[in-house]
């Protein structure tokens, strides 16, 4: 089986592509290698990735529809999952059009190139920030919830995406699978990340900038565990040409103090928090109820924040 991801140089795409072609897939990876953050964070995943045989790269951008095409008709590909986007909350405030190229334009060449070369299962990248700021209460978010009031652009562009996907399916009877991830941690993490930034603070001896004065809480989410969603979700396709929405997450929100917290303890350091208010786009919680993900293969998170923070932590001195 010939798999296609797209955003194979970031965090969770190289993560991705790793484990299918460990477990016998050939794999196509397809990325721009864009400069939102620093590319030799790319490179560094690339580099692992093309020592394992059984994996192509390719790069491309994906909202160029014609190439996209193609690739999926001449490797053969089978199976897609579509994780490559624009990324960031805050981001999105200075450069929006960079969000409707990749994101929603990106989002329509693949399920173009996917309904025309017969592709049996796209598996492709949500996004819990679609549930807006809504309070936590005392269940997890769940995808019956309406979700209509997005409170970043980017949040939008993912919304959007799968209200594109539910059409495809309703007309063409793609099978489709969108997954709602919520904070990923962990090795060749992102550095637009809050546990990224505050490790690179903290390392030079500066102070840390906390938003929403610390009140924030996040349902982190360990890669290995994000991976293993991913990967059983792809051999798991819905019937009859459905389309699925799936949360994926750890399901236990940990307050942003009590991450920072933890972080310490795993690098050794100590914190200088300087509190600062909410950010224009920033939600207040996150919290995944996982159950419909946890009844179609069986999912269960099994890295604690203090385990993950601490293999990250390793990473982070290996690289120092």
């Amino acid at each position: 089986m010939t798999v296609l991801v797209t955003g194979a140089a970031g965090f969770i795409g190289m993560h991705v592509a790793e484990r299918l072609v460990r477990a016998g897939r050939t794999v196509v990876g397809v990325d721009n290698l864009s400069a939102y953050y620093d590319p030799a964070l790319k490179q560094e995943r690339l580099t692992r990735l093309s020592a394992l045989e059984g994996f192509r790269f390719v790069q491309a951008d994906i909202a160029d529809h014609a190439a996209m095409h193609a690739l999926v008709a001449e490797a053969d590909v089978e199976r897609v999952v579509h994780l490559a986007a624009q990324a960031g909350v805050r981001y999105s405030l200075d450069a929006p059009f960079a969000y409707s190229h990749s994101n929603m334009t990106g989002h329509l060449s693949i399920l173009e190139a996917c309904r025309h070369n017969g592709v049996r299962h796209l598996v492709y990248a949500s996004s819990s920030s679609v549930y807006g700021d809504r309070p936590m209460g005392g269940q997890g978010f769940r995808e019956t919830e309406q979700v209509n009031r997005p409170v970043s652009l980017y949040a939008a562009t993912k919304r959007s995406c799968e209200l594109m996907s539910e059409s495809y399916s309703t007309l063409y009877g793609l099978p489709q699978s969108g997954l709602r991830f919520f904070t990923v941690y962990g090795p060749l993490g992102r550095p637009d990340m809050a546990y990224y930034k505050f490790a690179e603070a903290m390392t030079r001896g500066e102070p840390i900038e906390v938003y929403g004065e610390g009140r924030m809480a996040r349902d982190f989410t360990f890669i290995d565990d994000i991976v293993d969603g991913v990967v059983g979700v792809l051999d798991q396709p819905p019937a009859a040409g459905g389309h699925e929405i799936y949360n994926i997450g750890d399901s236990q929100p940990v307050a942003l103090l009590d991450m920072i917290e933890t972080l310490e303890t795993a690098l050794g350091l100590k914190a200088d928090k300087v509190l600062r208010p909410m950010q224009p786009g920033d939600v207040t919680a996150t919290y995944a109820d996982i159950s419909k993900l946890k009844a179609l293969i069986g999912y269960q998170p099994k890295v604690p924040l203090a385990e993950g923070l601490g293999r990250f932590a390793d990473w982070w001195r290996s690289r120092r």
